[in-house]
């Protein structure tokens, strides 16, 4: 597992989502995405289990327009922050791929597989 730095505290609000680019691992550049919800980090990978593209339809737009769910872009399958299942669309019953968070005095780190 390697760690990356992701974000400063101020810099993910609640309600809000946020990309990453993280950089080269063997599996190519490392894409995740961070939602802060009820004043906790959820991070997935920012892969839809469908299709295998990114989730964003603008830079750091993952959620739908009530803030409530996570929603593709592609063909607007809906994901529940919380665990990253998918409650509707094409992909109903799979999830995306959470990626665990380690909190230090800096920040967030991530742990992906290297």
């Amino acid at each position: 597992m390697q760690k990356y730095f992701l974000c400063g505290y101020g810099e993910l609000s609640e309600g809000q989502s946020k990309g990453f680019s993280l950089g080269d691992t063997a599996a190519g550049t490392a894409n995740v995405f961070a939602v802060m919800k009820d004043g906790e980090v959820y991070v997935y990978k920012n892969r839809c289990p469908h299709r295998g593209i990114g989730l964003d339809w603008q830079p750091d737009q993952f959620l739908d327009a009530e803030g409530a769910l996570i929603q593709c872009a592609s063909h607007g399958a809906l994901f529940l922050i919380e665990s990253g299942q998918c409650i509707a669309g094409p992909c109903t019953g799979d999830a995306l791929t959470p990626v665990p968070v380690e909190h230090s005095p800096e920040g967030l780190y991530v742990l992906l597989a290297d």
